[in-house]
């Protein structure tokens, strides 16, 4: 939100330099994150002073130029070479020196330079009035009065108006703050409190009175619940136009574009006081006005010229031919103030909050009126906003007043009673406050003290503050303005130790990261709403299971993630776009399911691996990752999670081109492998992707919460190693339960160290290479020991799984 000091000054008469008002209302909660300078003309006319043409001729080498010699007030006539047909001798004119910096339409620079034109000497630039910023015509340069001295800046002939702008980053419970009046409000509060009383001056509407009754407009509310309020009158009359340099400077002083005169007054008065407004071209109602929902799917223009299809919970403003404006979002092309429009029809409301919010949301709009409206406006403000903007728009149309105004109010919404407790205030704050400078604080918040007694006080919230509804709320307007930086602290720090099991997820879940960290892993966290597109990708995910967004910020974030692999393949797919290929990634995350027994969320960890093993460097040789080393991760994994009796499986998901599943029991724990090419291409992937997916819920479980630990070895290992030649289909896993199963307590390690498959081999057979490690514990082995557990193996080998030695 963007406030102007110079219009934050109408409210408060205060000389405070902007760094010191930004710093108060910071400590205020109205974070102020920067502040900058104005200028209601870029770059404030520097450089530019009056001139008088004193001699003007025709260009000897150019037919549209001309050579002119100008008085700068100096006494000394320079020389300078004009392009504008319009010069001529005796003219004032506005002339840019040399060094000056001047302003195109789009804001870019460019600096007034000595040179020649053509072989003619310029020193300057007489200037049109598009150049200056001071208009838009370019038909010619631009004449001055000729009562102006030769010298004079130009900038004191035109007014500038400098100005400082407080960019707030406004929290969304806030809405109060959500004007000039608001935010000085807020300012003169905390004045008050550093012992500065000042008042808080609003703009007098005293003047408001109805010129005549000639064009009196009826107003239907149908649904009173959705539009608690509705204020309206006619002004007839007017004359639509720019508005004049003043209202312009404003509004542009805070980004906003001028239009014309009468919607520059609705949004100036939307951005003084914080009350939207909307202006209809009376000539286009038909009827009356009737506040009311329309059937869903009814067709609708905006002025955006969008054609728009109602939802049959839209608020509408309609006349007896249909809707005319959307309520307090957007309104509609064709009853729109146009430049013929003469009489309008002005509406100042208060509409619900909710209501506003959906049908925004529903409709993909976001307006300043709209933005106020849903996080709740001053239902009290209503009928003075109106008269402002009245008064206004005769100021700067012209136009009579034609009706009286209308204030549709059935049911007033009252301030809210709070019983503010002087204990749990003190106890809250952390020291007690004197009871004089509570009250102090609550009068300059506008909250009305009914009852005082020892306990506390009883207390009525102004309805436009809408987040000060409990006693908790009255204690944080307190706190805030009081200071937090005035709450005494003391150096004793006092922690309650929790009695936490060792297996505690977050404790778990923090000794994997950081192992993963170690083994250079890096950890992200992806977006929980996701595409609904994606389940398309694999056939384990259901549409029907989706968790659906009821008001989605696009369709790409419209459901909850199934499977966390589609927003890590997002992550890869940035990263390898950004030429940062070699990723080692990893996140704990949950997918959420709406299963036909209610929704349901699954936790998860998963891992992501793709491209080289190593950085390039010259000493070490590109390689990239492969399965074996991906199964290492997850091998270590499950080793410092304490989980060793797991068996291998086919994998289930479909994801993957080629893996493998570890599972306890009948549940699977993790499934890994390389992810299929076609599903990488809808990520633009073209390098393989190896992906993990842990059952988190299920690793909690199987942790053991016991320490295991043993003795350091005293005696020996010994290595044997043997060359079996099997058949190509046996794997290396249904080796090693042999092994173990053969051979319990002293067989400590078994490696697989070399694969032989191709020439000199009988079809259909390869080699394993395999070493064996034995220990005994508690004696040195003999050679016979050895050798009676490496005759076991092989005979086993032999027996089992038809192997041969090489």
């Amino acid at each position: 939100m963007k406030i102007s000091y110079n219009w934050l000054k109408q409210f408060i008469k205060i000389d405070w330099k902007s760094d010191e008002t930004a710093a108060l209302l910071t400590d205020l909660g109205l974070e102020v994150e920067i502040v900058e300078k104005y200028q209601s003309i870029k770059g404030g006319l520097e450089g530019i002073i009056v001139g008088h043409v004193l001699t003007c001729v025709q260009h000897p080498n150019a037919d549209r130029l001309k050579v002119t010699t100008v008085d700068l007030g100096d006494g000394i006539p320079v020389q300078i070479v004009c392009g504008a047909s319009n010069v001529a001798i005796g003219q004032k004119v506005p002339v840019a020196t040399i060094g000056t910096t001047l302003y195109d339409k789009e804001g870019n620079s460019f600096q007034i330079k000595k040179g020649k034109i053509r072989d003619q000497e310029s020193n300057g630039m007489i200037c049109a009035e598009d150049e200056l910023g001071l208009g838009t015509g370019h038909d010619g340069i631009m004449i001055l009065d000729s009562s102006l001295k030769p010298g004079t800046a130009v900038a004191k002939v035109f007014k500038i108006e400098n100005d400082e702008i407080f960019e707030i980053g406004l929290t969304p419970n806030r809405a109060d703050a959500m004007s000039h009046l608001g935010t000085a409000r807020d300012l003169r509060a905390g004045l008050m409190q550093s012992g500065i009383n000042v008042e808080l001056i609003t703009p007098s509407v005293s003047n408001f009175r109805v010129d005549k009754r000639t064009l009196k407009i009826d107003v239907d509310i149908k649904e009173a619940k959705l539009a608690p309020r509705y204020c309206g009158v006619t002004i007839s009359g007017i004359k639509v136009k720019a508005s004049p340099d003043w209202l312009q400077n404003r509004l542009k002083s805070i980004g906003i574009n001028p239009k014309n005169n009468i919607v520059d007054v609705t949004n100036y008065v939307l951005h003084e006081l914080g009350q939207p407004l909307h202006a209809f071209d009376a000539s286009k109602i038909n009827g009356k006005i009737v506040v009311k929902k329309l059937p869903g799917g009814t067709k609708f223009t905006t002025l955006d010229d969008i054609e728009r299809t109602l939802h049959e919970e839209d608020l509408m403003i309609c006349d007896d031919n249909g809707p005319m404006c959307i309520a307090g979002v957007f309104g509609g092309k064709n009853s729109g103030v146009t430049e013929n429009t003469t009489n309008i029809f002005l509406e100042s409301a208060y509409f619900n909050p909710v209501s506003i919010r959906k049908t925004a949301k529903r409709h993909t709009l976001s307006t300043d009126a709209s933005f106020r409206f849903e996080r709740g406006v001053d239902p009290s403000i209503t009928e003075y906003a109106l008269k402002r903007a009245a008064l206004l728009i005769q100021e700067v149309a012209g136009g009579e007043i034609t009706s009286d105004l209308i204030d549709l109010y059935p049911k007033k919404i009252e301030d809210f009673p709070v019983f503010l407790n002087f204990a749990k205030t003190a106890k809250l704050i952390g020291q007690e406050l004197p009871k004089e400078i509570i009250k102090k604080i609550l009068a300059s918040l506008d909250i009305k003290i009914n009852s005082v007694s020892d306990a506390g006080l009883g207390l009525t919230i102004p309805s436009y503050r809408v987040d000060v509804q409990r006693e908790i709320d009255v204690i944080e307007e307190i706190l805030r303005v009081y200071g937090y930086n005035n709450i005494n602290f003391t150096k004793k720090l006092n922690a309650t130790i929790s009695n936490s099991s060792r297996t505690e997820d977050y404790k778990v879940q923090n000794v994997i990261a950081t192992q993963l960290n170690s083994l250079g892993f890096h950890e992200m966290m992806a977006n929980s709403l996701t595409s609904p597109e994606y389940v398309s990708l694999s056939e384990m995910l259901d549409p029907a299971h989706n968790v659906i967004i009821l008001n989605p910020l696009s369709n790409d974030l419209s459901v909850m993630r199934q499977s966390l692999l589609f927003s890590g393949l997002e992550a890869v797919s940035y990263n390898i776009n950004r030429k940062n290929s070699e990723l080692k990634l990893f996140e704990f995350g949950k997918s959420y399911h709406n299963f036909t027994a209610g929704y349901e969320e699954q936790k998860h960890l998963t891992a992501f691996i793709t491209g080289n093993r190593n950085q390039e460097s010259w000493t070490n040789a590109q390689k990239p990752t492969d399965f074996f080393l991906f199964k290492g991760y997850i091998d270590a994994i499950l080793s410092r999670l304490g989980i060793e009796k797991t068996k291998c499986e086919p994998v289930k998901s479909d994801v993957f081109a080629e893996g493998m599943a570890m599972a306890v029991g009948d549940e699977t724990l993790v499934e890994f492998g390389t992810v299929k090419k076609s599903i990488l291409k809808n990520f633009d992937i073209k390098q393989e992707v190896l992906f993990a997916d842990f059952n988190w819920s299920l690793a909690l479980k199987l942790i053991s919460n016991k320490i295991k630990f043993t003795d350091i070895p005293k005696y020996p290992e010994v290595r044997r190693d043997l060359a079996l030649l099997i058949d190509e289909n046996i794997t290396f896993d249904s080796i090693y339960k042999i092994a173990r199963k053969t051979e319990k307590s002293l067989l400590k390690n078994i490696n697989l160290f070399d694969v032989y498959e191709g020439q000199n081999l009988p079809e259909g057979k390869k080699s394993y290479a395999l070493s064996f490690t034995i220990q005994d514990n508690s004696k040195t082995l003999t050679d016979e020991q050895i050798d009676a557990v490496m005759n076991k193996l092989q005979k086993n080998f032999i027996a089992e799984l038809g192997a041969s030695l090489r």
